[in-house]
């Protein structure tokens, strides 16, 4: 029984999984597939080899070609963004941007083997039961009243989200919540209180996603652009406590949202107990399995903490998924089945793509003739780029926005005097707070299909997120960054 818990599990976290990041495309863009690549390829051509750009040597001319190609088929989604990333690995070496060697060579990027690691032990957690364990057992402790409950599931998602991918996350909590609902009595779309527990669920995934670099892939991925262009590291505690501020905003200001647009109703409180006390019961008692993947987890944390500067972020990482096989606490089928081995492509990609652009100059000279023609402070810069992420992100992939924005952010950051790490958590955080769309995040695709919203709710609460998350953002950075050494 619990073999095949996890197999639907895993089958949810697939479906749910980023569609840009798989290249999925709408009908409209399905339909001129070939149209947009025709035009992105003739576009980065023009670009690389029939424009005369002043101040632009060959190489650098070639590699602004080789980002326009990679930026629109990214947007786009016209191919899966690992493809693309392909792409950008095989033109820099064919156009003589950088040798073979150089390209491939950043595929051994410490923040590449850092997310596998990461993706690896989050997949042990969930295939083992112990994080739909500990959530039943939580959400029990919570069930004095349904309004408790639904600040429950907002605050266990986005905690939960820390530590595991964010998507992955909502595919756990989602039979949860549904059966919470269904137990109190609700009907889609005759129940605003049985709606905003959705909106609790995918709000608390999202915020929670961009507290550590476990939620997602845009935080690793910025890290290791960066780390790539700059040699500059952002430690795993650096980056929660820059993070934390605006988690905790936006967890309030979520759960003012729900408290004040969705009042509570009257509920059978017992028959909600009853189905959290029959999960739990599915699960059995504990195994020595689940004690002993939650004691490397814990480990695993804690070092990522306490000794990265000795050993890294990476190391770790894999010495926890080593454990995990030393121990025989996972089989390797079913790590090929839970992780999305696809971003690892994007990763490599991305951060070749962007080495070149800083050493060729191309990211320089892009920075000059778009934002460099005006004249921002510090903040007003921090906050433009904040904007530009958030917004993009609603579009696009969150990884496609980090791939794109992190050259620019890093450009600008020299032409202002700004640290690299500011920027880079300005393109990164932002990049992660999308409520609307499904692009971004499919923690927003698994809410909406529950039924128990119209797209009208969906982006109405979800622009005033954005909104507040946005305001959240500007505090944060002009407020408390500077306290902590982010100037």
């Amino acid at each position: 029984m619990q073999a095949t818990g996890q197999e639907r599990k895993s089958q949810m976290v697939k479906i749910w999984e980023p569609k840009g990041a798989h290249g999925t495309t709408g009908p409209l863009l399905a339909r001129y597939h070939y149209a947009v690549i025709l035009t992105a390829l003739a576009a980065a051509s023009w670009v690389a080899f029939g424009l005369s750009l002043e101040g632009l040597d060959v190489a650098g001319q070639r590699t602004l070609g080789v980002f326009v190609l990679c930026a629109t088929l990214w947007v786009t989604g016209v191919i899966p963004l690992q493809i693309t990333s392909i792409l950008a690995i095989i033109l820099l070496p064919m156009l003589n941007i950088m040798s073979s060697a150089s390209a491939f060579a950043l595929f051994g990027n410490p923040a590449v083997f850092f997310i596998l690691g990461a993706f690896i032990l989050s997949a042990a957690l969930i295939d083992c039961g112990l994080s739909l364990r500990l959530t039943c057992l939580t959400l029990s402790k919570f069930s004095a009243s349904a309004t408790h409950m639904r600040t429950a599931i907002l605050l266990i998602s986005a905690f939960a989200s820390f530590w595991m991918s964010e998507h992955a996350v909502a595919a756990m909590l989602f039979p949860v919540v549904m059966g919470l609902v269904t137990a109190f009595g609700f009907k889609p779309r005759q129940s605003r209180f049985g709606m905003s527990f959705f909106f609790a669920l995918a709000w608390g995934c999202i915020i929670g996603g961009i507290a550590t670099y476990l939620g997602g892939a845009r935080n690793p991925l910025a890290a290791g652009i960066l780390y790539a262009e700059r040699g500059v590291q952002i430690s795993f505690l650096r980056l929660l406590s820059a993070s934390l501020p605006i988690v905790i905003t936006m967890l309030v200001m979520a759960w003012l949202i729900l408290k004040w647009f969705f009042p509570a109703e009257p509920v059978d409180l017992q028959k909600a107990r009853d189905q959290l006390f029959t999960e739990r019961e599915k699960l059995g008692p504990v195994s020595p399995r689940e004690w002993k993947i939650g004691a490397i987890a814990l480990l695993t944390i804690v070092s990522w903490v306490c000794f990265h500067t000795f050993f890294g972020l990476a190391p770790i990482a894999l010495l926890a998924v080593a454990l995990l096989f030393i121990f025989r606490l996972v089989l390797w089928a079913d790590i090929e089945t839970n992780v999305n081995w696809g971003i690892i492509l994007m990763y490599g990609g991305a951060i070749a793509l962007g080495s070149a652009l800083h050493t060729s100059g191309a990211s320089e000279w892009m920075v000059e003739r778009t934002l460099g023609r005006y004249e921002f402070t510090p903040l007003q810069l921090i906050l433009i780029i904040g904007l530009l992420s958030l917004t993009l992100t609603e579009f696009i992939s969150n990884v496609a926005v980090v791939s794109v924005m992190m050259p620019i952010g890093l450009g600008l950051a020299n032409r202002y005097g700004i640290a690299p790490e500011v920027i880079t958590l300005a393109i990164a955080l932002p990049s992660g707070l999308s409520y609307i769309m499904p692009m971004g995040t499919p923690a927003t695709a698994i809410a909406y299909s529950s039924g128990f919203m119209t797209q009208r709710e969906f982006f109405t609460y979800g622009t005033l997120m954005n909104f507040l998350s946005l305001g959240a953002f500007a505090l944060v950075a002009w407020l408390y960054w500077p306290l902590i050494g982010l100037r």
